[in-house]
């Protein structure tokens, strides 16, 4: 029934019938899970945060039989600021808890917005979840990153 057009290359079009009987042509949605991405987190601990793509895995791995994403967010927001308060308060109410998480891309909901934080390959990647000490380094590098850029004042909206 479902017949691919052209080339076996993984084209976008595929030839589909309908119950009468009529060919209707079917196209593929183009990918929006893309890295920079900002989405909301639908599910479990981290419901309702923001979160960062780091990248996304659309194919099959030999754990994952689903298409799934490398997110970094923010589990607490900096609070409030106001000129009154001195200089300590201001450094301890501006700090940022992150997290690292791979999702199934289901219980994400992607947002219009992107934001180009640069993480460190290296450290946030998969292998960040065989080991507790490297996913304790790679919310560390999500933390600074985030707080770096919330002191500079750009993406306000994200924090």
């Amino acid at each position: 029934m479902h017949k691919a057009l052209g080339s076996s290359s993984g084209s976008a079009r595929k030839k589909k019938e309908n119950k009468a009987g009529n060919r209707l042509l079917a196209v593929e949605m183009g990918k929006f899970m893309k890295p920079g991405k900002v989405v909301l987190d639908l599910s479990r601990r981290y419901s309702g945060c923001k979160a960062v793509i780091m990248k996304n895995i659309d194919d099959d791995t030999s754990n994952c039989r689903y298409s799934h994403a490398l997110v970094a967010g923010i589990d607490r927001c900096p609070q409030k600021l106001t000129a009154a308060m001195g200089k300590k308060k201001v450094a301890k109410r501006s700090k940022i808890k992150s997290f690292v998480k791979a999702y199934n891309n289901n219980q994400l909901m992607s947002t219009r917005y992107s934001v180009d934080i640069p993480l460190d390959k290296t450290v946030v990647n998969k292998d960040v979840f065989r080991d507790p000490t490297l996913k304790c380094k790679a919310r560390l590098e999500a933390k600074v990153k985030f707080e770096e850029r919330y002191k500079t004042g750009k993406s306000k909206w994200f924090f």
